[in-house]
């Protein structure tokens, strides 16, 4: 959806309106009434175009000048931003504004094209940050979260096939028009709190994480659930306090390399992975922590058909709301896939729905199938998916958005719509190269996505492990938005 464009296409329309509001004389001798809308207020007017979707707005504005100023106004569609993407989006994107006019760069643009250009989004910046002091040794199948401004990685595994149980920390900036530091530098916390672990989950609720299962480098599949609570000691300083979570008897089967995702700061849910012996796992757990954390209880969510196909390496990303988008993995009978679900929660009988393309008109403009990829919510409604590897252990660099707005307007009917869900975006600067069961977490802005580790291509040493190669560099990618 491009602002600008659609309002221009249709000023022919407009004009035509007003020649008619201007031209032939009535055949009554009394003028026609005015319609209702032209007796509102602007401010009852804005409170009304406030409530509706953008594609609205700009249908809106077609119909006249008057109506086209009304719906330009800056307050509308600062609002717009701020209902759509969330009060700590608009605060950044308001900063980067006022970057602009204080570096010199001109009047800020107005926040309708500000909201065209998230729309419309086709690029990204990448770059390789430069690291002061000691580092994470290279890992892959880790995790890495961003919390209260805090980069926090934790365990993976490493060559030898070896798991990890450190815990490191870098301050990055909260994201809330906050500017990232230029250089990081990483602190080691106390090890051996969670045990090392491999392709285990941690998930962001609030400025808490909540870590569940993984693999150890016996094989052993995990199902304990941690708390780890972010304690800021000075400034540029902190720890975290890890506490097994009381969750009852009852627990999803051990596992690993399962999704995750947290809903709403209330719930955690969990979906497949690998269990004993290495099979496919394809059931979904939610964890419900309404008691604020104290204490969760885990329950299985029934299995109302259609499901997802069994699978491990794939991602589960909230999308707002009660909803959520799975996507790829790995499946029974290892191939990989690139098929999408989307899993509401909303009512008393969940439910999963496959979004189906007619893969005649969706050739090329979807991606490959991929397991080992990262998949987060960023700015606009899209779901970042980036990297991975194919059923050759292909590695991949590419970075592909997922149009949730446009994706829930396919399940409620309009097909039409469907070749532009996906879009595949060009990256300028150093961009990250090819990789696999990397770690990857977004800012709470939704503008800034960190990278870190993963498997990667490159010259593979006699001493590799089963010719692994694994990265520990840390990348920052940005929204290109010229604002």
């Amino acid at each position: 959806m491009g602002c600008g464009g659609d309002i221009e296409a249709t000023g022919s329309g407009a004009d035509r309106m007003e020649e008619e509001e201007a031209g032939a004389p009535s055949s009554s001798s009394s003028p026609s009434p005015p319609p209702p809308i032209a007796q509102l207020s602007y401010d009852q007017l804005l409170s009304v175009l406030r409530l509706l979707p953008p594609e609205a707005v700009l249908s809106f504005a077609a119909t006249c000048r008057a109506f086209r100023a009304w719906a330009s106004s800056d307050a509308l569609w600062e609002a717009l931003c701020r209902r759509d993407w969330g009060v700590r989006t608009a605060a950044a994107l308001a900063e980067r504004r006022r970057e602009r006019e204080r570096g010199g760069g001109g009047v800020p643009a107005p926040w309708r094209r500000v909201y065209a250009e998230v729309a419309r989004l086709g690029a990204l910046s990448a770059r390789r940050v430069p690291v002061r002091g000691a580092s994470p040794r290279p890992r892959a199948s880790h995790s890495l979260n961003l919390v209260a401004g805090w980069l926090v990685l934790f365990g993976g595994g490493c060559e030898g096939g070896h798991h990890l149980d450190d815990t490191w920390v870098a301050y990055a900036g909260t994201g809330a028009g906050n500017r990232p530091p230029t250089v990081l530098s990483w602190q080691q916390l106390a090890s051996g709190i969670p045990s090392g672990r491999f392709s285990h989950s941690c998930t962001l609720v609030g400025d808490m994480l909540v870590l569940f299962g993984g693999i150890t480098d016996r094989g052993q599949r995990l199902n304990d659930t941690w708390i780890g609570q972010v304690i800021s000691e000075e400034p540029r300083r902190m720890r975290i306090s890890w506490r097994l979570l009381e969750v009852g008897p009852l627990a999803p089967p051990p596992r690993g390399a399962h999704a995750a995702c947290c809903v709403d700061d209330k719930f955690i849910v969990i979906h497949g992975g690998i269990g004993l012996y290495g099979s496919r796992l394809g059931d979904t757990w939610l964890l419900d922590l309404s008691n604020g954390l104290r204490s969760g209880s885990w329950h299985q969510i029934g299995n109302t058909w259609p499901l997802p196909p069994p699978r491990s390496g794939h991602s589960l990303t909230w999308i707002g709301g009660t909803r959520m988008v799975l996507f790829g993995g790995r499946g029974s009978e290892f191939e990989v896939l690139n098929d999408v679900w989307l899993f509401d929660i909303s009512d008393h009988c969940p439910k999963w729905k496959e979004l189906k393309y007619d893969l005649s008109s969706a050739l090329g403009e979807m991606p490959f199938p991929r397991v080992g990829h990262s998949a987060v919510f960023a700015l606009g409604g899209k779901v970042l998916v980036y990297g991975g590897e194919d059923s050759q252990r292909r590695r991949k660099d590419d970075f592909w958005i997922l149009d949730t707005p446009a994706l829930l307007q396919y399940v409620s009917g309009s097909k039409k719509i469907s070749k532009r869900m996906w879009k595949k975006l060009r990256i300028d600067g150093q961009c990250p190269n090819y990789r696999s069961f990397h770690g990857a977490c977004v800012d709470t802005s939704g503008c800034c996505v960190y990278i870190f580790g993963g498997m990667v291509d490159g010259l593979v040493h006699p001493a590799e492990a089963l010719g692994l190669r694994f990265d520990g560099h840390l990348y920052q990618v940005e929204l290109v938005l010229h604002l």
